[in-house]
């Protein structure tokens, strides 16, 4: 994009100079033949005005008028029935010259070399050009500079875009300073906290659907069963026949959820937690930093978790954005390898969770400041989708748990393999 950008001014720039540095080259190129004889003619002037005295002789005062003729020019004075009289230095062929009219019959001709005057066309041809040149490289500058100034924006206007449909509902407070494209981010965060809210409430409805569900058919089942022991036998066959559609249906709300659960984490693939906290701890270092607070990770290489990138930064992202707010003292990131899972913690040295929120704490809505209290339940349901597990493990001081599925031996064939590694 900047690329484009920066070729498209400089093409406008490049054509800009030749249309106008073109023509006015060549019309200094004339205007300073135009000067020369225009000086010329006016020295001719000044030589008639002087000249023309009824008294003159045969003689022309040469002193009188040697200052009036330019360097290595030469005058010519034409009388009638006298002799021509040239003054200055041979001008050789073609010179420059001008005549003037003097007397009865007579005529001035003042001439000079012509390669005086293409001398100084050429030194103010070069100089316009220069200056030409001048202005196409000052528009390059502006050309690089504006193209930065408007790509790297956009670009971030982008990766913030793709984030958001990745799953990423992060706000993301930097501004450009470009009032359109601040605009687009505005709407960006706006959109994010709302697909944020509705991506929760899908979980919640799922949850609770599934829930009433089960709840129901387990109840069903068990009368099914009841009437499957009836003495007669329509009763009981009807009643083995309605079991097995009961258990048809739950065999399907099973299927469904799993196909749905396998829908949301199609984008999951083999992570390597220490890179992916390590970039989630760099972008909240500075916001730290700037309350006095710090992060530290502790994670040992090799832990590659099955999880969809975008959905665990924003996972912890959450929580470390909760400890930050409500917590206080060094905010810790941990991992580690469980018994057939991977274990995230985030932890701070804050008072902790009240006792009366505990039970709650995920809840959406719920917070004990003045935040939107739909962090942690976002969180929660990020992890979800990739079939992982978010816990508050402890609440004081607090600690949230993430249980991750363990990428499998499948996933790290389909894994780049580095160059003169051997299979």
């Amino acid at each position: 994009m900047r690329r484009r950008i920066l070729q498209s001014t400089l093409f406008v720039v490049a054509i800009t100079a030749l249309v106008l540095g073109g023509p006015l080259a060549i019309t200094t190129w004339r205007l300073v033949e135009d000067f020369t004889r225009a000086e010329l003619t006016s020295r001719l002037e000044q030589l008639a005005a002087r000249l023309d005295d009824p008294d003159v002789g045969d003689q022309v005062d040469n002193a009188a008028i040697g200052l009036a003729i330019p360097a290595g020019g030469q005058l010519t004075l034409v009388l009638p029935e006298r002799a021509p009289q040239v003054l200055g230095s041979p001008v050789g062929d073609n010179p420059v010259a001008e005549t003037l009219p003097f007397g009865p019959g007579g005529a001035l001709t003042l001439a000079q070399p012509r390669s005086i005057m293409r001398t100084e066309q050429v030194q103010v041809t070069v100089i316009v050009l220069l200056l030409v040149v001048l202005s196409v490289g000052t528009g390059a500058v502006v050309a690089t500079v504006t193209a930065r100034r408007l790509a790297e924006p956009l670009l971030d206007v982008a990766d913030r875009a793709a984030r958001l449909g990745a799953g990423d509902f992060r706000r993301a407070p930097h501004r450009h300073g470009i009032p359109e494209l601040d605009r687009v981010s505005d709407v960006l965060d706006t959109s994010a906290a709302a697909l944020a809210e509705l991506v929760q409430r899908e979980r919640a409805l799922v949850g609770d659907v599934s829930h009433q569900l089960r709840s129901r058919l387990t109840a069903l089942q068990l009368r099914l069963d009841e009437l499957s022991t009836h003495p007669d036998p329509s009763a009981r066959r009807e009643a083995l026949a309605a079991l097995e559609q009961t258990e048809r249906l739950t065999g399907v709300l099973d299927e469904l959820l799993e196909a749905a659960r396998l829908a949301r984490a199609a984008g999951a693939e083999p992570l390597d937690l220490r890179e992916g906290l390590t970039a989630v701890a760099e972008e909240w270092r500075q916001p730290l930093r700037a309350v006095g607070r710090s992060i530290k990770v502790q994670v040992p290489d090799g832990l590659l978790a099955r999880v969809t990138p975008a959905r665990i930064r924003e996972a912890v992202g959450a929580l470390v954005d909760n400890a930050t707010q409500h917590g206080a003292g060094t905010v810790t990131v941990a991992a580690r390898a469980g018994e057939n899972t991977l274990v995230i913690e985030v932890s701070d040295t804050g008072p902790g969770v009240p006792d009366e929120l505990v039970p709650h704490v995920f809840d959406r809505g719920v917070s004990v400041g003045s935040s939107t209290g739909l962090g942690l339940a976002l969180a929660r349901a990020l992890v979800e989708a990739d079939g992982g597990r978010l816990e508050l493990s402890r609440a004081r001081p607090p600690t949230f748990t993430i249980f991750l599925p363990a990428a499998r031996a499948d996933d790290m064939v389909s894994l780049p393999r580095p160059v003169g590694t051997p299979r």
